[in-house]
């Protein structure tokens, strides 16, 4: 048996993790080797399946080989193609379940494709992808985007409440998951497994040419009727985004990171990103469950030797001390602080990224290669056009602040089943007329006189709590449609890293444990970053003059100490240790909320993954100890964790002493 390393195939593979060929439970079979065949591309509109090539003018241009030409192809199968002929043993996806070559990725997008077609997908038909981070989901996904259908991108750690209505609003006529998860309501949705993929004759891939405007995915991102609602991005706009993504020419080999959720379009970001430049998928989990995966089977977080990264600039923040071999970093997903930029920009390449989700995952970047200031969003990408207009959406001067609208062919067809909202949003562009239209993001910028767009804000109360896109006034609903709620208001924390909550109890209500029953409403309907990590019942919301929320001093409200108790008493279980105050403190700085004792569990005071590799790293910072995460989550209590830190100091001065007794 062949094996390979991550970072070179070849040599040693990572203890744990089989390479491709290596048949495990859940794992590709032996005829996963054989050579990955093309079959010539016909269009969406057609009768092709894979491996049952269509006889269309579109699929005629082959090589001597049987192979279709690249142009051919939809630039990300071109490119598919590409590596799989150049470079078939090299990594093409690394999970915790596995890894697949670019040759096994061909063949099993092959096997998906021949098993989805069977069960009648096409053009138009919305496919739930429920696979999570293992290696499944990336032939899953291409498999879609073959057949010329719809992908809709789920998170298994979302409720099962969330889930079900995505799929419904999506009308999935299939679900592909290893099981349906207890309690899913998958509307119309057949249930198609790997194991039955597995099961499914091996064949040469054959990709369709879709219709420009299909729906290529659905990406469901918050929504202020406290329902998700679901962005529908197009072939057009996915052909115009890889494209771009094909001009920044990283070098093809090893492994670059994806750490984000699978629902979320930043997945699909570093997935394209990666295999479009012959690189390797590494699906990594850093969320808590992850977190407590790595600690329990004794391996770090993150993949040694990464080559491209890209991550929030919170999640560099917190994890960037493993990534000292990667040669590019990208930033992505919310404002990157200029000090944090100065810093992986040196020695190696930076970008920094942004774009919606409506305008296909990515609009504008600022590169270090070519000189830009990283610390701005940069300019638009190839194919893409950005304007920064006024009210009347007149373009402003160089150095005025203005509403960032994005034009071009990425721009989404709008929101599923909402066309008053997508109408508010997705409008006529009078810059190019044709009927094309730009997006208004609701995003506040500044165009410098070079070109380069500086990020100001937002318009509205959109907020990003750890990358994730979240509408407070989602959270504010949810929450309110508990009886016993009649107000709700919503704000990021002084952290900027979670949510607070402030609740006003009905006449009548007891509010004692309404703070517990409105948390547990919201884990059960929001994803984890959208659930508050403090609420708080009030007698009255604080308004400003025009009677809205005044967010800025719900925050400041919800970071005091609970009203009643007097400062100056001291709690029994307060913390009573030097280390124990100093573990408090910093977990009070972390989580920018007031710690009540020794007693309090950092998760259960609204603590998240993000948080705690901060947590721990400050820590290490003040004491100089390496106390690791791992030791945050099997003792959780700040009294538990200040004895670990104890005992560590007692370990480290023991040498010492025993020194000095011996030189006495």
């Amino acid at each position: 048996m062949t094996e390979r390393t991550a970072e070179h195939p070849g040599g040693a593979t990572a203890p744990g993790v089989p390479a491709d060929d290596t048949p495990t439970s859940g794992g590709p079979g032996r005829d996963d080797l054989a050579p990955a065949g093309w079959a010539e591309a016909g269009p969406a509109a057609g009768t092709a399946t894979a491996g049952t090539p269509a006889a269309t003018a579109a699929n005629a241009a082959a090589d001597a080989g049987g192979r279709p030409v690249a142009d051919a192809l939809p630039p990300l199968f071109a490119r598919l193609e590409r590596w799989t002929r150049e470079q078939p043993d090299e990594y093409a996806v690394k999970a915790s379940d596995g890894t697949l070559t670019y040759a096994a990725l061909t063949t099993r997008t092959a096997r998906y494709a021949t098993a989805l077609a069977a069960a009648g997908v096409g053009p138009e038909t919305s496919v739930g992808l429920l696979l999570g981070r293992s290696r499944e989901s990336v032939p899953a996904l291409l498999a879609v985007w073959s057949l010329g259908a719809t992908a809709v991108p789920l998170d298994p750690g979302h409720p099962v409440e969330r889930l079900g209505h995505v799929l419904r609003d999506a009308d999935a006529a299939v679900l592909v998951a290893p099981a349906a998860p207890d309690g899913l309501e998958p509307g119309a949705a057949r249930l198609l497994t790997p194991a039955d993929v597995r099961r499914t004759a091996p064949g040469p891939l054959a990709v369709a040419v879709p219709a420009a405007d299909g729906c290529a995915y659905l990406i469901y991102t918050s929504g202020t009727t406290g329902r998700p609602k679901g962005v529908e991005v197009t072939y057009r706009g996915l052909d115009t985004f890889v494209e771009a993504l094909v001009g920044l020419g990283l070098p093809p080999g090893g492994l670059g990171l994806n750490a984000v959720s699978p629902a979320f379009d930043g997945w699909l970001w570093c997935t394209l990103l990666y295999l479009t430049h012959g690189q390797g998928v590494a699906l990594v989990d850093l969320s808590l469950d992850g977190l407590r995966a790595a600690a329990a089977e004794g391996r770090e977080a993150l993949p040694a030797g990464l080559r491209t990264v890209s991550l929030t600039p919170s999640l560099l923040a917190a994890h960037g001390a493993g990534l000292d071999t990667a040669e590019v970093v990208f930033v992505a997903g919310e404002a990157c602080p200029a000090a944090l930029a100065e810093r992986y920009a040196r020695g190696r390449r930076l970008l920094n990224v942004y774009g919606p989700t409506e305008v296909t995952i990515a609009a504008t970047w600022a590169d270090s290669k070519r000189g830009d200031d990283v610390s701005t969003i940069g300019r638009p990408l190839p194919g893409y056009r950005a304007y920064v207009l006024d009210e009347d959406l007149l373009p402003v001067p160089a150095g005025t602040e203005g509403e960032l609208y994005l034009g071009g062919p990425a721009v989404a067809r709008g929101y599923r089943k909402r066309p008053g909202l997508t109408a508010s949003r997705f409008l006529p562009d009078p810059f190019q007329g044709g009927g094309t239209r730009m997006y208004r993001t609701g995003d506040v910028v500044v165009r410098r006189v070079g070109g380069e767009l500086e990020y100001r804000g937002r318009r509205d109360d959109q907020v990003k709590i750890r990358g994730h896109r979240i509408e407070l006034g989602e959270v504010e609903r949810v929450a309110a449609e508990l009886p016993e709620v009649v107000a709700a208001a919503c704000c990021p924390l002084a952290s900027g890293e979670a949510l607070g909550l402030a609740v006003v109890a009905a006449p009548g209500a007891d509010p004692a444990g309404l703070s517990a029953r409105v948390v547990e409403r919201c884990r059960k309907q929001l994803p984890a970053a959208a659930v508050p990590g403090t609420v708080r019942v009030l007698d009255r919301i604080p308004t400003l003059t025009t009677g809205k929320a005044d967010r800025e001093a719900l925050a400041l409200a919800l970071a005091a100490p609970e009203s009643g108790a007097d400062p100056r008493e001291e709690s029994p279980a307060a913390a009573a240790t030097p280390t124990e105050r100093l573990v408090t403190g910093v977990w009070a700085e972390v989580l920018a909320i007031e710690v009540p004792d020794r007693r309090a569990d950092f998760f259960e005071l609204g603590g998240h993954s993000l948080a705690a590799a901060r947590a721990v790293s400050e820590l290490r910072r003040i004491t100089g100890l390496r106390v690791g995460l791992d030791t945050l989550l099997d003792r959780p209590t700040a009294s538990d964790f200040a004895a670990e830190i104890d005992r560590l100091l007692a370990a480290r001065e023991a040498p010492a002493a025993v020194d000095t007794a011996e030189g006495a």
